[in-house]
């Protein structure tokens, strides 16, 4: 799915006051979808003990009834793009938000393990398609001197949502008595955190009803006269709407599909560029990044804080997350792309190393001695930092820029499905490997974070300020 047509003439360049409202409007709306994007990738963290405890499985099973929401992501997100193309962006949406709604239900509700681990899979199909439909329907819409901020919301609503899955189940944990599997509603607790987020999901649903299908598709299947309608609405009356037209079906015909063939090339199989995207993806994920949002009240519960404490930092690391995002959404056109990859990977190198060797120590009376158990927990809240404030935005910047237009489409396709690979990998690892050793297991994303470094400083370029036909 193509995101946007090249920027129009001047006099479409700025939105009218009255218009920028309802241009904001739209742009929320649809990134209710970014919303239950992160909500329901992190409100598994509540559940996780419940579920081990509720089935008696060990930590290879669990992980992957956590980590199975994955292959639906890359199945949403292989996907979307075409049934976006084919039904429309707000069909699309509705069709996700169905989807979220079923997968809350079925999750609150499942009737064995095997179930759960389906209705997982069903709302990671609308994570992939939320993370596909959102940012390019926002930039469909938008004008273009609003473009870059209103893009931002879907991050912004990502790292809120996952902020408000952890404060959710924090406060479902106080009201069941501190007990996952503490009665509330009729439910266990931990059934009633999964099925919350049929709130989010009916809402974006509704919201989905009450914003305008993007103008780029109503001219793909021939509704000009509408698709005028909504330019209007959303970039003012003093722009000539035959030309605007015109210019983005122009665009769409100039543009070429690029296809998998086209990232083939150098003695590695794909071009070197591409191996960059995949390595940036790669890093990303290998940082250990996830276990923060899929596991951290686990973590925390192992090193013997109480179930209620875990929680309530579970939420302030998400809220620290938020604040890392705004910081990196503040910069990045600032500061630069690669120079603040690269305070980022210093800074999770000094938190993860500090973390590893936090979880190093043997626990007394089932606890870390106090000293250890702090600083593993300010560690923890500095490598999330670090992370937010570069990797999390900077990735995603890099990788729809980096690439030649040529390639764009197919190679951004390649990095992401490599981003949901090592997620999962990560993800269904994380278990296992805490059992054998915690602090080992940090070492190796220390490792990871630390050769992040050297792979920037010789191999990413920086794309501040270039034109996208500067890339080759």
């Amino acid at each position: 799915m193509s995101s946007t047509s090249q920027a129009p003439s001047s006099g479409a360049r700025t939105a009218h006051p009255d218009h920028l409202g309802h241009v904001i409007f739209i742009a929320a709306a649809a990134a209710m979808g970014g919303f239950l994007f992160g909500y329901d990738s992190s409100v598994i963290n509540g559940a996780v003990e419940a579920i081990r405890d509720r089935y008696d499985v060990g930590s290879a099973v669990l992980a992957q009834v956590i980590a199975v929401a994955l292959i639906g992501c890359a199945i949403g997100a292989a996907t979307a793009g075409r049934i976006a193309d084919r039904i429309g962006r707000i069909r699309c949406m509705q069709i996700a938000a169905v989807l979220f709604t079923v997968s809350a239900v079925g999750s609150a509700l499942p009737f064995a393990l095997w179930d759960l681990a389906m209705w997982r899979v069903i709302g990671g199909f609308a994570i992939g398609m939320a993370s596909v439909i959102g940012p390019a329907y926002i930039a469909e819409v938008s004008p273009p001197a609003y473009r870059g901020r209103l893009g931002s919301f879907q991050q912004a609503a990502i790292v809120i949502g996952i902020a408000v899955s952890q404060l959710v189940n924090w406060g479902l944990l106080n009201a069941a008595g501190g007990d996952q599997r503490g009665e509330l509603m009729g439910l266990e607790a931990w059934q009633v955190m999964l099925g919350v987020m049929v709130i989010p999901a009916v809402l974006y649903g509704l919201l989905s009803f009450a914003i305008p299908e993007s103008p780029r598709f109503l001219i793909s299947v021939g509704k000009r006269e509408r698709a005028k309608k909504i330019l209007e609405e959303v970039e003012g009356r003093d722009v000539d709407f035959d030309a605007r037209v015109t210019e983005i079906e122009h665009a769409m015909h100039s543009e070429e599909k690029s296809s998998f063939k086209d990232l083939l090339g150098g003695s590695f199989f794909f071009r070197p560029i591409v191996w960059i995207g995949i390595g940036l993806s790669v890093f990303q994920q290998f940082v250990g990044i996830n276990v923060a949002f899929y596991y951290s009240s686990t973590l925390w519960q192992s090193v013997g804080v109480d179930p209620t404490d875990s929680f309530f930092y579970s939420f302030t690391t998400s809220i620290i997350n938020i604040i890392g995002t705004m910081i990196a959404m503040i910069f990045v056109d600032r500061v630069g792309r690669k120079p603040l990859a690269l305070i980022g990977s210093v800074g999770m190198v000094i938190g993860l190393a500090l973390e590893a060797w936090a979880f190093s120590f043997d626990l007394v009376d089932g606890k870390l001695p106090a000293t250890q158990g702090w600083v593993a927990l300010i560690a923890a809240h500095v490598f999330v930092l670090f992370f937010a404030l570069s990797w999390g935005v900077v990735v995603w910047v890099f990788l729809g820029e980096m690439f030649p237009n040529r390639i764009r489409a197919a190679a951004l396709g390649v990095a992401a499905s490599a981003q949901w690979i090592a997620n999962w990998a990560i993800t269904a690892s994380f278990p296992s490997l805490a059992d054998w050793n915690l602090s080992g297991t940090y070492v190796i994303y220390t490792i990871f974070a630390a050769l992040s470094i050297p792979f920037v400083l010789k191999f990413v370029k920086e794309t501040k300020g270039k034109a996208l036909e500067e890339m080759g």
